[in-house]
């Protein structure tokens, strides 16, 4: 599972001209899902991206989780962060979950989300969707579960 964690001042998601979702300051996520994930990792993920102290104190360090700051999430399934550019010029996706997985896995992370965080917005599994953020700093971590 990837994560692709963008510390915003403010975020949206539109699909077919309707703005479907919008924060204020927080982060908004990319979420990448392979056939080996389960909800243990989806768990594992979310724990630590909660807790990822991102957020600048009142010395500008970076000492403070999305809960201090009262922050929100966006989440976006973004299958493109499996892809594959080794061979060639157009990548390959098949490392990307299957639509049904990677679907049922973003729902889960999304209950997970608003279990524990008070604003959480997300986007539209498999649509054509229009992103736009402000990202705040800039500041952009990614988390592969491989490597957690």
């Amino acid at each position: 599972m990837r994560f692709v964690i963008q510390r915003v001042k403010h975020a949206s998601v539109t699909v077919d001209g309707d703005v479907i979702g919008k924060i204020g300051r927080g982060y908004m996520i990319l979420i990448g899902v392979c056939d080996a994930d389960d909800e243990s990792v989806a768990d594992r993920m979310v724990d630590k991206m909660i807790k990822l102290r991102i957020n600048e104190d009142a010395e500008g360090k970076t000492n403070l989780s999305l809960a201090d700051v009262d922050g929100e999430l966006l989440l976006i399934s973004q299958f493109t962060l499996y892809a594959d550019c080794k061979k060639g010029n157009r990548p390959s996706f098949v490392k990307a979950g299957s639509p049904d997985h990677a679907n049922a896995l973003y729902e889960y992370i999304i209950e997970r989300c608003r279990e524990r965080v008070p604003v959480v917005e997300k986007g539209s599994f498999g649509a054509e969707m229009a992103v736009e953020l402000v990202n705040d700093g800039p500041f952009t971590i990614l988390l592969d579960s491989d490597t957690l």
